[in-house]
């Protein structure tokens, strides 16, 4: 399918996104390895999302109810695809979902293999639980999840005492469980996946497991487990969590994923409108990008408002925006706004000088290769783009009309549509039901809020 965007128009208003993934999956997993029933409100219906909770249901027959049925029932639009907006289009759905755990200890050996879908979060994840459980489970994804490096959280895994095999570095992924112990880890690579993982396993298992970032990434996972009671330390860029350490059930409302916000950021920005995105989480590991935007001339204002789990939430506004300006986001900056470089980048487009996004091999191996796949997404649209090593320059000319292929990619099929709305031209971006992935119900959205969006076959 694809997207007709017609330039002009407006996006304004008050509006909510969908639930973050990134919360989301970890609170499934804690909620299925919980010693009770836990209460979760917000969840997205995106495809993501629905990997974790279906590959959970398989490993705990307690939860399985619950996650089955949440996953399969999902609302849809009037379309047939999956929607987040209640009837009268005024929020995402809410459907409460309970989920009944019997701790770690009443995790079972699947059946089947565990199909993780597209979502390397729940791949990872899911291999950081497992691999304290005393059995045999194997994750497989499709084609483009089977293609991304597995390596880097079976290494650890193994350290502390699983037997991991990966296919060549990549999924499939075949875990033996056993009891761990504690390692003291650095990544290589900063990725809160392979963080997270290993902190999933490092609470199960006997002494203490530290991970240590070259850079800062999200820390959702050490909140949550702060909140549900663990013992957690962060010094200097090191996270350690002490191991043998069993949650109880708990209730959480999921904020509103900042990562879907960043485009409608975007939207407004271009169209020189006035929005405002509440109930959003404002953790500060995921607003780096609101600081990029500033020095582009974006303007926005955050304003906390209560706490879910350890994740502050509160409103994001779009306060104003001048003349765009290109700018440098250095090698440092770029694990904090890695989600958020094809929003960035399509902006760029429309600003005055040249945006360059310094090292950005890592875009290589998301759920396409964002790096190749931006750059000749702007040159379809009439903009100026190109790869120089490892870096994507984007020359801010504007973009003349023409048509971009989200190569199965759900954030850059969202980035061009954004990024056409102030294009010189319509623009048709092909592949725009990948939205699903994170972002169920973005096209009516857009359509709500002012802004000329066409799907068609």
């Amino acid at each position: 399918m694809r997207a007709r965007v017609t330039p002009g128009g407006s996006v304004r208003g008050v509006v909510r996104v969908p639930g973050d993934k990134s919360i989301a999956h970890r609170w499934l997993i804690f909620s299925a390895t919980a010693e009770g029933t836990s209460r979760l409100v917000g969840l997205p219906p995106s495809l993501d999302v629905r990997s974790t909770a279906s590959c959970l249901a398989q490993v705990s027959t307690a939860a399985r109810p619950a996650l089955e049925a949440w996953s399969r029932n999902a609302p849809r639009d009037e379309e047939g695809h999956r929607s987040t907006w209640n009837d009268e289009g005024s929020g995402p759905v809410e459907t409460p979902l309970e989920v009944e755990g019997e701790g770690r200890a009443g995790l079972l050996e699947p059946r089947r293999a565990l199909d993780c879908g597209n979502s390397g979060t729940s791949m990872r994840l899911l291999a950081g639980t497992l691999a304290a459980a005393p059995l045999r489970s194997e994750l497989v994804g499709d084609e483009s999840l089977s293609r991304r490096p597995m390596e880097r959280v079976a290494a650890p895994l193994r350290a502390m005492g699983a037997i991991v095999r990966t296919t060549d570095g990549h999924a499939p992924i075949e875990i033996h469980g056993r009891e761990l112990q504690g390692v003291d880890h650095w990544l290589a690579v900063p990725t809160a996946q392979v963080k997270g993982a290993l902190l999933l396993a490092g609470v199960a298992a006997r002494g203490t497991t530290t991970v240590r970032e070259p850079a800062p990434t999200r820390d959702h996972t050490e909140r949550a487990l702060g909140s549900l009671g663990a013992t957690i330390r962060t010094v200097d860029g090191a996270v350690s969590v002490e191991g043998g350490f069993q949650h109880g059930g708990f209730e959480g409302r999921v904020p509103g994923d900042v990562s879907s916000a960043a485009f409608l950021v975007a939207a407004a920005a271009l169209t020189g409108s006035d929005l405002t995105v509440i109930g959003v989480g404002l953790n500060p590991t995921r607003l780096h990008f609101l600081e990029v935007l500033q020095r582009m001339g974006v303007r926005t204002e955050t304003r906390v408002q209560r706490d879910e789990l350890g994740e502050p939430v509160g409103d994001l506004r779009v306060a104003a925006s001048s003349e765009l300006r290109g700018t440098e986001v250095t090698a440092a900056e770029l694990p904090l706004v890695i989600d958020e470089v094809p929003v960035l980048a399509l902006l760029a487009t429309h600003a005055t000088g040249e945006t360059w996004f310094v090292d950005a091999a890592e875009l290589r191996v998301k759920e396409s290769d964002r790096l190749a796949g931006i750059a000749d997404g702007i040159l379809g649209l009439g903009g100026h783009a190109g790869i120089e090593g490892s870096d994507l320059v984007v020359a801010g000319s504007g973009l003349a009309g023409g048509r971009a292929d989200a190569r199965g990619d759900h954030r850059m099929a969202m980035a061009f549509a954004v990024a056409s709305l102030a294009a010189e031209a319509p623009c048709d971006v092909a592949g725009i039901e990948t939205v699903d992935v994170s972002f169920p119900g973005f096209v009516p959205l857009l359509r709500s809020l002012g802004a000329d969006v066409e799907v068609v076959q």
